[in-house]
């Protein structure tokens, strides 16, 4: 049967229940496909999954709060998906502007960044924290006033990168033909992930995501 909701029969469903997805990325054609804009590239599998018809997905082009956006149900909970056209140093503004606009509270919104702490062919979702050195989570934060939001960090460090390496060229760099193949299935897993945080909480989310793939040997 159905779960009980908070919701009276016949109620409707308030404002506050919609969940925002955000994209971290760069506008423009010369940033397709680069390690900083693989937020995007997960917004845009996702919206393909979730089509009935995977030839024509819901299209995330309606400006809003200089994001391009578009909407989406997972379950029946109603999702925005945003991908911020600040340039990726300034993506706070437009997330505070859509979070002030549709009354979205932070724990009911979920950040797609790029992490270079993580190799290629990993992701964490994590309920708050740092940003790590990337600069538009850092944005996010700066213009939130907290960390306190949930965050799905999707890892771009292949196997030449090294710590303390210049990240702001690396991250506008595109990815190897093989990091690109160990990529596919993250894209899929982060879009199962965040189908997950929308339907059954940040909490399922990280106990069934946040495990390192079989085939990676511990460290």
């Amino acid at each position: 049967g159905r779960p009980e909701g908070r919701r009276k029969e016949g109620e409707e469903v308030g404002l506050s229940e919609l969940a925002l997805v955000v994209g971290l990325g760069n506008p423009g054609d010369r940033y397709v496909g680069t390690r900083h804009n693989v937020g995007w590239e997960v917004l845009d599998a996702l919206v393909r999954r979730l089509a009935a018809d995977p030839s024509r997905p819901t299209r995330i082009d309606r400006l809003d709060c200089r994001a391009l956006t578009g909407r989406v149900k997972i379950g029946a909970t109603p999702v925005l998906l945003a991908k911020p056209q600040t340039y990726m140093n300034l993506s706070g503004e437009s997330v505070k502007g859509l979070l002030l606009k549709h009354a979205v509270p932070p724990e009911r919104m979920l950040v797609v960044s790029d992490d270079v702490a993580l190799p290629v062919g990993r992701l964490r979702i994590r309920p708050s924290g740092s940003s790590g050195g990337q600069k538009g989570l850092q944005n996010v934060i700066d213009c939130l006033g907290t960390d306190a939001f949930p965050r799905l960090r999707i890892g771009i460090a292949g196997d030449h990168f090294r710590p303390g390496e210049d990240k702001a060229d690396y991250v506008l760099e595109r990815f190897s033909k093989a990091e690109r193949a160990a990529l596919v299935p993250v894209i899929a897993t982060a879009c199962e992930a965040i189908e997950t945080f929308v339907a059954e909480g940040l909490e399922v989310a990280m106990n069934r995501f946040n495990r390192s793939p079989e085939t990676v040997p511990a460290s």
